[in-house]
């Protein structure tokens, strides 16, 4: 719990957190991490997101808590004016995020790293 603290901490500039609370316990979280883009002749101030850790405890799973995080953290995303919300989402989770507005996109990439 304390290096997950110290993390929260140090990464508060880049990441936004919402949490789900239920009777004072957290029953959800979801974390958005926000990224600086270079400028653009078009766009001086660029940045976008990507959604990162959308948990909900087991008992209040399927009850669309998770899928409520995620419509939150975008509206965040909408409010700081960021161009784009990337989700690497799990199998489980596909369905839910394309209900979202999420979508495949033939221009992003991405490959693996091997370990040198």
């Amino acid at each position: 719990m304390r290096h997950f603290a110290a993390w929260v901490e140090e990464h508060a500039a880049s990441h936004r957190c919402l949490v789900a609370v239920r009777d004072d316990a957290v029953i959800g979280m979801a974390w958005l991490a926000v990224t600086r883009r270079v400028p653009s002749p078009l766009a001086l101030e660029r940045a976008a997101a990507d959604v990162q850790c959308v948990y909900v405890v087991p008992e209040e799973r399927n009850t669309g808590l998770g899928g409520r995080l995620i419509d939150a953290l975008v509206e965040r995303a909408r409010e700081l004016g960021l161009e784009r919300v990337t989700v690497h989402s799990s199998t489980r989770a596909v369905p839910a995020d394309v209900r979202r507005g999420f979508s495949l996109s033939p221009r992003l990439l991405q490959t693996g790293l091997e370990p040198p």
